[in-house]
């Protein structure tokens, strides 16, 4: 077995590695729990030989559990979203050609006809399957596939390996400071590479602990900063928004609390999306804490980091990371030396994804002599990087998720009440950026926001659904019959 993230639990044995609803779990269930799943998994065979199998389960002891033993089975985990509805979920499952999919009671109806081609197993029935030998699985095989937007109209599966996951691991616990003394909740999605590596794999890693709540709730994140037991926080800016609302609507006693129980945190961190500088700067007056901004997505990691111990540049992202190397380059792909002037993130080293599945002419379009292209513009200023934007204006981050504008745009084209339709990301101080639809009404009908809304949600995630609508004769549109979406992003900011 060469999965390192699990033969380092070895070391941890008899200290809490998962902290859930339903109590405590030490490193050495886990590892007995992971081991009974992959034996679940395997059946008759010794090797899953890189068999895709996903999940829908809940933040829990479970979900790790699922996560290693379909690791040690010679698998490919693929981590499902709990907000996605059948159609995403049929999407992703048809795409990986998932041989099973491991269920709750909670998810199995959620599933839905959405996994009528694969086998579904309860988890419980696979937390009971007697322990076999394991599969030598080697570091270069495929481990995870986790589903985002680029620049074409559907996710795209993004392949890491073990190796892969290593680095990234490495690199951010040797950043961070990452230690057995941590303890972390985990309040972030877990199809994500933000919750799934930042936080859960760190703090695997280095032998802390990991709370899993059922959801994130900021009453509850905040009794646990004022238990004094956490020490580290990662979040994006919309939950560090929530944090501060909540915080804001105690009473001055209660205030005064929770600000001094931040100062025991040793690290907080925010990243998925732009940290607008006034949250930083409110939630320092909060908690005391400079928030330490990084920026990375989901084909490399994390490339970039404000420093632990040295100065944070509120709107920067710092500098990268190690065992990462990076470039900025010009439209012609030329490597721009000088600072203060503006090119594109490219990236390279272990730390950067193995493929797009089963796309292999878009992997290359993705790699230029070696070096991953991000899409995203940024300018190094006194060493410091600072990200001006993408480069697409069809890539919008809200809420921490990175998501097409031409998905979604795909999806509205089927309602019945419109003709035609646009979508635009619009700069938002909590979310990052707002879903906003420009559409065109059919002849006769009438559609609203709350009406669109409510049919949007069983069609795509909660984070894509639109957020505002605008109602308008016809689209903006320039000589080549293309509309003109910087005019539309105009529309919603006046």
């Amino acid at each position: 077995m060469k999965i390192e993230l699990v033969r380092r639990a070895r070391d941890w044995q008899e200290r809490t590695a998962v902290l859930d609803c339903a109590g405590k779990h030490s490193y050495e269930e886990l590892l007995e729990a992971a081991a009974r799943v992959a034996s679940a998994l395997r059946g008759e065979r010794s090797d899953l030989e890189e068999a895709r199998v996903a999940f829908l389960i809940p933040p829990s002891f479970d979900y790790v559990a699922v996560q290693w033993g379909i690791w040690l089975a010679g698998g490919v985990a693929v981590p499902l979203c709990l907000s996605h509805p059948e159609p995403e979920l049929r999407y992703v499952l048809e795409d990986t050609e998932a041989e099973a999919v491991i269920v709750t009671p909670a998810t199995i109806d959620q599933i839905g006809k959405a996994g009528e081609d694969s086998r579904l197993l309860p988890v419980s029935e696979a937390l009971e399957a007697e322990p076999k030998p394991l599969p030598d699985v080697k570091a270069a095989r495929r481990a995870q596939i986790l589903y985002t937007s680029g620049t074409t109209s559907r996710p795209k599966g993004v392949v890491s390996t073990h190796a892969n996951l290593r680095a990234q691991i490495r690199s951010l616990v040797q950043a961070w400071g990452w230690s057995e003394q941590d303890r972390i909740p985990e309040i972030l999605p877990l199809h994500h590479t933000h919750g799934i590596v930042n936080v859960l794999c760190c703090a695997l890693w280095s032998g802390a602990t990991c709370e899993m709540p059922p959801r994130f709730d900021p009453a509850r994140v905040w009794e646990r900063i004022a238990s004094g037991e956490l020490t580290l926080l990662m979040a994006v800016p919309t939950i560090y928004v929530k944090l501060i609302r909540f915080w804001e609507e105690q009473p001055p006693e209660r205030r005064d609390e929770l600000s001094k129980s931040c100062r025991r945190l040793r690290l907080m961190v925010s990243g998925s999306a732009a940290l607008p500088v006034s949250v930083l700067e409110r939630w320092k007056e909060i908690s005391g804490h400079v928030l330490l901004e990084r920026y990375g997505m989901t084909e490399i990691g994390m490339a970039l980091s404000n420093p632990l111990d040295g100065e944070r540049r509120p709107g920067t992202v710092g500098f990268p990371l190690p065992g990462v190397e990076l470039r900025l380059v010009d439209e012609a792909g030329a490597p721009i030396a000088e600072d203060g002037r503006e090119g594109e993130i490219e990236v390279r080293g272990e730390t950067v994804f193995q493929e797009y599945w089963r796309r292999p002419e878009e992997t290359r379009a993705a790699f230029r002599e070696g070096w991953f292209r991000t899409g995203d513009m940024a300018v190094v200023e006194d060493g410091y990087w600072r990200i001006l934007g993408r480069s697409s204006i069809d890539i919008i981050k809200t809420g921490g998720y990175k998501v097409s504008a031409l998905e979604i745009e795909e999806v509205l084209r089927t309602h019945p009440g419109l003709a035609e339709c646009t979508v635009v990301g619009v700069e938002d101080a909590e979310w990052g950026e707002r879903v906003c639809c420009a559409a065109v009404c059919r002849s006769g009908e009438s559609v609203t926001l709350d009406g669109l809304r409510e049919w949007a949600r069983e069609r795509l995630a909660v984070y894509k659904v639109p957020t505002r609508l605008r109602l308008l004769a016809e689209l903006p549109r320039n000589a080549m019959g293309k509309v003109i979406k910087p005019d539309v992003k105009k529309l919603f900011e006046e």
